[in-house]
């Protein structure tokens, strides 16, 4: 492997403003890599920071090339647009990393249909569109990876009972990833997932699942960016169709310690929360 395995790659992200998608953008950016972004984020939100805008500037200052796409990956025509600009600017498209992702935990009683509506359409149909819509080119490219930020398939009792609706959107992007890792085995596009075994100190972890609290016993962005990384310059025909998980994948990289990628520095690994579907 090279010193900058990602350098000239393009990458299409779905979603990408801020947190784990832009930590995995601004890593790849690091080897040089070309990176689109196809989110809503147009102008600031008033409680999250970040527009697809200020991550295109991020990717830049970290040598990298960024371009940002306003759009909405539940739209087709968004899509359509996104990849066809992807190749207009860069040529082509190494890599698809489907970040985008709605949470909503609320008991199949709790959730509003609309909730329901929103959580399968950008996690589920998101990813199978996005990443269908990337194929013809990624089919063509040296190395292509599809990679989805979705859980193992745990389909226990405990995970499926305990927010039907938002483990069945989760499960469904990761079941699309799979399918889609043994339906293009023979054209060489690997297709995996990528989970962690503790929580992310990003906004949905804040706003939707535990506060202050949750994101002082967390980790950061980094973590994952720098495991899917890891997975990004595997040569593709070699590792597709699995359901990783981010200090497994660190761990065999030869990372022994996760210590400073806790998001309060000095915390025991043994005081973080741990991840659901896990």
């Amino acid at each position: 492997m090279t010193d900058a395995p990602l350098s000239g790659k393009t990458i299409l992200m779905s979603g990408g403003s801020r947190g784990i998608g832009l930590a995995i953008a601004i890593r790849a950016a690091r080897d040089g890599a070309n990176v689109s972004l196809l989110a809503k984020t147009d102008t600031p939100h008033p409680k999250l920071e970040g527009t697809v805008h200020t991550a295109a500037e991020q990717i830049e200052a970290a040598g990298g090339k960024a371009l940002p796409l306003v759009g909405d990956v539940r739209n087709d025509d968004d899509i359509t647009e996104a990849v066809l600009k992807t190749q207009g600017e860069f040529g082509g498209i190494d890599i698809v990393v489907n970040n985008a992702s709605v949470i909503d935990l609320s008991g199949s009683l709790d959730l509003s249909a609309k909730k329901y509506d929103l959580m399968q359409d950008v996690n589920v149909r998101g990813t199978f569109m996005l990443s269908r819509a990337a194929l013809p080119m990624l089919k063509e490219a040296a190395n292509p990876h599809i990679l989805s930020l979705s859980p193992p398939l745990n389909t226990t009792p405990r995970w499926l009972g305990a927010h039907t609706g938002y483990s069945m959107a989760k499960f469904g992007m990761t079941m699309a990833t799979l399918g889609m890792a043994a339906e293009f085995a023979n054209d060489g596009v690997a297709a995996n997932t990528l989970w962690p075994a503790t929580t992310i100190a990003t906004a949905a972890v804040q706003f939707a699942l535990g506060g202050d609290r949750m994101m002082k016993v967390s980790r950061t962005p980094e973590i994952y960016a720098d495991a899917a990384y890891e997975v990004m310059c595997k040569p593709a025909r070699e590792f597709s169709g699995q359901t990783l998980i981010v200090e497994d994948v660190l761990t065999e990289a030869g990372v022994t310690d996760f210590s400073r990628y806790a998001a309060t520095p000095g915390t025991p690994d043994d005081q973080l929360f741990p991840d659901i579907f896990l």
